[in-house]
């Protein structure tokens, strides 16, 4: 079941004609909601009503009625592309790498076991290969040295991540992880499936019960509770920066392979179009973008870095190409298991 999450008609101008009905990943919820990005849209000529839906539960909608699909990566757009006899290139307006979110204690452990590099207070690079040799050794906190200090860091050393199945970054984690597995190479057979997939099995089953959606798990974290690793969206960690926290326990790591998600719209209308259309060239709408965190495609320059949270400009990361939605959705069954 979807949410809605905005919609208002922005009663200051008279000026939207137009409604959008559009269906979201839920990090972008805040976006559409905000009052100003409401008044943006209506100077524009539209009002739109967002719902939330898990990226990869999209495909599984009756979108019907519906004007827009935003998922939050290429592969479940070109899903829902498909289905719907979308053609023609489809609009990313903007993007957000995947980081790791870690409590100051957690990073220093980390750093201190080669498991992470910090290059600044709150900053530092999360070391993929290091992690996953971590996981198949089944290594716990209290066998990494200076973690006996902490009395919170105790029990198997993993990565709180979101549903596979359903949540688009709990899938671009195993995306990532099986291509450093593979040896640096995109998992693409089925000897490659089976070779990596009993690994992220591992990764996924440790955790338990899996939230749905990053919003929740970062919720989570930011208050204390759960896991010290927690995969998010840089964005969200932007967004809160932006709204004047600045967590003195947080630190932010960039995995040395990751992912990014990039936000792919999927038109079902000509209003739809127009909307992807505004959301990747008006430059009013692309500064708010800026201010929820999302990169917007094509000029690095935009993206502030917020003091020494985040990387302005993504050097030291390695892109890992995404599988084919196919294989991802195999690798996702058997990380279930």
């Amino acid at each position: 079941m979807v949410a809605v999450v905005a919609g208002r008609d922005n009663e200051d101008s008279g000026t939207a004609t137009k409604t959008v009905r559009m269906v979201i990943g839920s990090e972008k919820a805040e976006f559409f909601a905000d009052p100003d990005v409401v008044k943006a849209l209506a100077a524009k000529g539209y009002t739109v009503q967002a719902e939330t839906s898990g990226s990869w539960a999209m495909e599984g909608l009756d979108l019907k009625g519906y004007d827009l699909a935003l998922p939050s990566s290429q592969a479940p757009a070109l899903e829902l592309a498909a289905k719907y006899r979308v053609t023609g290139t489809l609009p990313r307006p903007f993007y957000s790498p995947l980081v790791v979110v870690a409590h100051k204690n957690a990073a220093e452990v980390l750093a201190g076991n080669g498991l992470a590099a910090l290059d600044a207070e709150h900053r530092g690079t999360f070391r993929m290969g290091a992690y996953l040799d971590a996981a198949r050794a089944d290594r716990t906190w209290q066998q990494l040295k200076g973690a006996g200090k902490y009395g919170e860091l105790t029990g198997t050393l993993y990565l709180s991540s979101t549903d596979p199945e359903t949540s688009n970054s709990g899938a671009l984690y195993l995306a990532a992880a099986s291509y450093v597995a593979n040896g640096g190479k995109v998992v693409a057979s089925d000897a490659e499936v089976a070779k990596t997939g009993p690994l992220l099995n591992k990764l996924v089953s440790v955790q338990g019960a899996q939230q749905s959606s990053t919003d929740a798990a970062f919720r989570d974290f930011v208050s204390g509770a759960g896991n010290p690793l927690v995969l998010v969206y840089e964005s969200q960690v932007a967004s809160l920066l932006a709204d004047g926290q600045q967590p003195g326990d947080l630190v932010v790591l960039y995995p040395d392979t990751t992912v990014n998600s990039d936000h792919t719209a999927v038109p079902l209308t000509e209003n739809g179009k127009a909307l992807a259309a505004l959301l990747a060239a008006d430059p009013r709408l692309r500064e708010l973008e800026v201010r929820h965190g999302f990169r917007p495609q094509g000029d690095a320059a935009e993206f502030a870095s917020a003091g020494t949270y985040l990387k302005q400009r993504l050097t030291g990361v390695r892109q890992a190409p995404v599988p084919t939605s196919k294989v991802l959705h195999e690798l996702a069954r058997r990380a279930r298991g």
